[in-house]
């Protein structure tokens, strides 16, 4: 099921808004891209330039300019990075000496490796000034905005293996942008293109998604190749951010004449800001493009995993050396301990265990990061520094979560290692999970549970409602329901194929109580929403109030004459309170997904129509795990997380339509709607209100 407040979305990332900010901040920018050559133009004089001629039709000066924006801005990195090296290797450090002037040397060394640093970019670059970019246009850029211009762009030119390319990149940071990746499936249709490159891949990123299929599929000699060269570039990745964050910080944002601090609070301004975001490359590096939440545990996640390997291809002495850098960051993990001791056991009288030692880049990263999280703690407590930190190296729970190797497997001898060569199970919710619980209707009939569906937190039942309800519902639904209702009006927010319509239980109410429709019927969507909530809430027994987050009467309606050669869904695969990233076996817990949702249920209401089948997936989107073909009374729930990836097969013939159903265990976040009609109902039950007394203030969406 879609968000049901969310808008549903233009074909890309609305256009016009990115426009009007690169004129407000932008300087102008010369009438287009002007020939290459001199100093490094500014990657965001470029970037309007290009948004420019896309909107003035040229094409193919849009897709010039917003290409040499991209390499400019990683032609600027390069520079600095390279500068800024070579200047720390030719300009050490002075150590202060005693007495006064003792700080001369020092200070006179900062001066040296400044000046070095400004006439090592200057030649490249140019003014420092120039590359100065406003807050809006480094975010397009972090969101990879410019691909998504670049790929109408080069549809326009008839270059279809560069727009998938450049869909495909701007997809990577975006994976809930549905229209987007229904884009990339048709250009795999029509070009025959399956192989995408995401042009701003992070490669130690890319090496660790690799060792991690090969762990899966138990191919080990490839696991340790890509898990070694993943820990390479983590740490050549490591060490250029630490570098780009001895850039401009806030500080350079202070009006210097009004700037009162003294020499002392200047500099310890100024490095507080440089030190949190050297602490922060920990997440940065673990962090995919595009995404706010990182990789929980990400780097020792690697020692993990190599551990495990080596002790698979017979090389005891690196699988406990591994295991010895896992325990660096969690020294009290009682599997990685236990393997420990294992293969010290299998090296004895070969190799003395104690002189193999942790790797040493691990060490001295940990060393650092300590030492890192001491000074700002202590400016945080005598400087008045605002600083929380947080826990880089979180590991969640037992070691059977998202991201680490589950422990114990059947195959092994009981004195073995305690890993599994399984693959990793799903995202699981954050409490405990049960169900099978009463249903407390005697007419509800139980179908299926979590096992007989092949997931987790899942149940099927029928005859929750009647058949001669279902009826009386679909005529309520012809009465109330808005095109677009719920996605701001947009009558196909999900395929360009169907027809979207629905209505909120308290626009079911103001319409029966101003005789539009039977009053009883409007209750009855109130009533069988009500009974919905109660069977879920006792059957997934939950320990607390099951609230409503989102109530919608929905329906698809197929279009006539667009269903031929159809390719694509009703409903894109999707998670109810995460950004699924197939490609990252991911779900992202963060804005703009509903990320209070905890359990979802669809409550069917009809058969006479053609495809429409619910399914549930694996993570990649792709792999069916269930299918589900709707029918009067039928209601299928799940709890709403990355583990219970869905969604809607093609309606390819007549309407499809269902109660959606979304809620919460946070009162915070209970449906505003829901709480209004509640209020409606209490007063309709008094019978002695009038029209005047009922304040009904509707809204069409939330």
């Amino acid at each position: 099921m879609a968000a049901g407040s969310r808008p549903g979305g233009a074909l890309l990332l609305p256009l016009l808004l990115p426009l009007l900010v690169l004129v407000l901040v932008l300087p102008a920018a010369g009438g287009g891209c002007a020939a290459e050559g001199g100093p490094l133009e500014p990657f965001d004089a470029l970037y309007a330039s290009g948004v420019e001629a896309y909107y003035g039709g040229d094409f193919a000066g849009a897709a010039r300019c917003l290409e040499r924006a991209l390499r400019s801005r990683r032609e600027l990195r390069a520079a600095r990075l390279r500068c800024r090296r070579l200047c720390r290797a030719q300009v050490r450090l002075a150590a202060p000496g005693p007495g006064a002037g003792g700080d001369l040397p020092f200070f006179g060394s900062v001066l040296r490796r400044a000046d070095c640093v400004r006439r090592c970019e200057e030649p490249r670059l140019g003014a420092v000034s120039r590359h100065r970019a406003a807050e809006e246009v480094r975010a397009d850029f972090q969101r990879r905005v410019p691909y998504s211009y670049l790929q109408r762009a080069y549809i326009q030119l008839n270059k279809l293996e560069e727009a998938a390319n450049a869909a495909h990149t701007f997809f990577m940071a975006n994976p809930e942008h549905m229209e987007i990746q229904q884009d990339l499936e048709n250009y795999k249709t029509t070009s025959g293109k399956v192989s995408l490159i995401d042009q701003e891949a992070r490669q130690h990123m890319e090496d660790y998604s690799a060792g991690v299929r090969h762990y899966d599929r138990e191919e080990y000699e490839l696991a340790i190749e890509f898990l070694e060269r993943a820990l390479k570039g983590y740490y050549s990745e490591d060490e250029d951010c630490q570098i780009m964050c001895e850039g401009p910080q806030r500080f350079e944002e202070h009006e210097y004449l009004d700037y009162k601090a003294g020499l002392y609070e200047a500099v310890a301004d100024h490095y507080m800001q440089v030190l949190a975001c050297k602490h922060d490359c920990v997440r940065e590096l673990a962090t995919r493009s595009g995404r706010i939440s990182p990789i929980e545990n990400f780097l020792p996640l690697h020692y993990d995993y190599l551990q495990f390997a080596y002790y698979r291809v017979g090389d005891y002495v690196k699988a406990l050396e591994c295991a010895k850098s896992y325990l660096l960051f969690h020294p009290d993990d009682e599997d990685v301990l236990e393997n420990a001791g294992y293969y010290e056991g299998l090296l004895e009288g070969t190799v003395d265990p104690a002189t193999i030692k942790p790797r040493k880049e691990a060490k001295t990263l940990l060393r650092r990061h300590k030492l890192e999280s001491h000074l700002l703690q202590v400016a945080a407590a005598g400087l008045g520094y605002a600083y929380t930190e947080p826990n880089y190296w979180n590991r969640y729970g037992p070691r059977q979560d998202e991201h680490s190797v589950p422990s114990s497997i059947s195959s092994e001898p009981e004195d073995g290692p305690r890993l599994s060569l399984t693959k990793k199970p799903m995202p699981k919710p954050d409490r405990e999970l049960k169900e099978g619980g009463p249903l407390l209707y005697s007419d509800v009939k139980f179908v299926y549970n979590s096992q007989q569906l092949n997931g987790t937190q899942r149940v099927l039942l029928d005859n929750v409602i009647s058949e001669e309800q279902c009826r009386e519902l679909h005529r309520v639904a012809s009465g109330i329901m808005l095109a677009g209702d719920g996605y701001r009006g947009k009558t196909s927010p999900h395929t360009p194929n169907e027809r979207f319509e629905g209505a909120t239980v308290l626009k079911a109410l103001k319409y029966g109580y101003e005789g539009r429709v039977p009053l009883k019927s409007a209750r009855l969507f109130y009533d069988i929403s009500e009974k919905a909530r109660r069977i879920v809430e006792s059957y997934f027994l939950l320990n607390s109030t099951l609230y409503f987050s989102y109530t919608h009467l929905v329906c698809r309606t197929a279009l006539s004459g667009q269903q031929e050669r159809r390719n694509d869904l009703s409903h894109p695969i999707h998670a109810d309170n995460c950004l699924l990233d197939p490609e990252a076996n991911e779900c992202w817990k963060e804005p703009p997904a509903y990320t209070f949702r905890d359990y979802s249920a669809l409550l069917y209401m009809n058969a006479d129509f053609e495809g429409g089948e619910f399914i549930f997936t694996e993570m990649d989107a792709k792999t069916v795990t269930a299918s589900i073909k709707p029918k009067c009374g039928r209601m299928i729930s799940f709890s709403s997380g990355g583990e219970n990836p869905h969604g809607v097969k093609a309606v390819t013939k007549g309407q499809r339509c269902a109660v959606a159903l979304w809620f919460t265990l946070d009162p915070l976040y209970r449906e505003l709607e829901r709480i209004q009609a509640d209020e409606v109902i209490a007063m309709l039950d008094q019978e002695h209100l009038g029209p005047s007394e009922m304040n009904i203030n509707p809204k069409d969406e939330l």
